[in-house]
């Protein structure tokens, strides 16, 4: 399922951008847009250092005093992929970028991330991974996947005698 939604992403996303770009446009014209896109990444960059030293900040004092820097390092992260967001040019892009890294909205979208990576994880320790049979290869039943079968493990076969007159020709 991830390398589709990476496949559709990557190319449904710069078509997206181009779309978007296209219209605002049309509704402001050529060099409007181009001046609005120069504002967003100038913008950006200057909240990403701005936030980026704010997220640093709280992750060394955090360390500091010996704690774990759960909600920190989250922040961290958020920063940096909003950042790249932001300096990818475009509208959608800009919007998601600065989602993650403006410090009110942030603490929402790391909340939704968490309660999506809690689910995730919930559903690995009740079984629900991902096997190689579920993506339609051939699936090899190993530990884990339900009750072993009491006893020794048994594979029947046939033993064949070699003949060693059939060798010698």
């Amino acid at each position: 399922m991830l390398p589709v939604a990476l496949f559709l992403a990557f190319l449904l996303l710069p078509v997206l951008e181009i779309y978007v770009i296209i219209q605002v446009g049309e509704a402001i014209g050529g060099w409007p847009t181009v001046a609005l896109l120069l504002a967003e990444s100038v913008l950006g960059a200057w909240i990403i250092r701005h936030e980026g030293r704010r997220a640093w900040r709280a992750l060394k004092e955090t360390f500091g005093a010996g704690g774990m820097p759960e909600r920190e390092l989250a922040d961290a992260g958020l920063v940096l992929v909003g950042g790249v967001l932001l300096l990818t040019p475009g509208f959608v892009t800009d919007f998601f970028g600065f989602l993650f890294v403006l410090p009110f909205t942030r603490p929402l979208v790391r909340r939704l991330l968490s309660r999506y990576v809690a689910r995730r994880m919930s559903a690995a320790r009740r079984g629900a991974t991902l096997r190689f049979g579920d993506l339609g290869g051939v699936h090899v039943p190993g530990p884990g996947d339900g009750e072993p079968e009491p006893g020794p493990r048994v594979v029947r076969g046939e033993v064949i005698e070699e003949d060693p007159e059939t060798d010698r020709r």
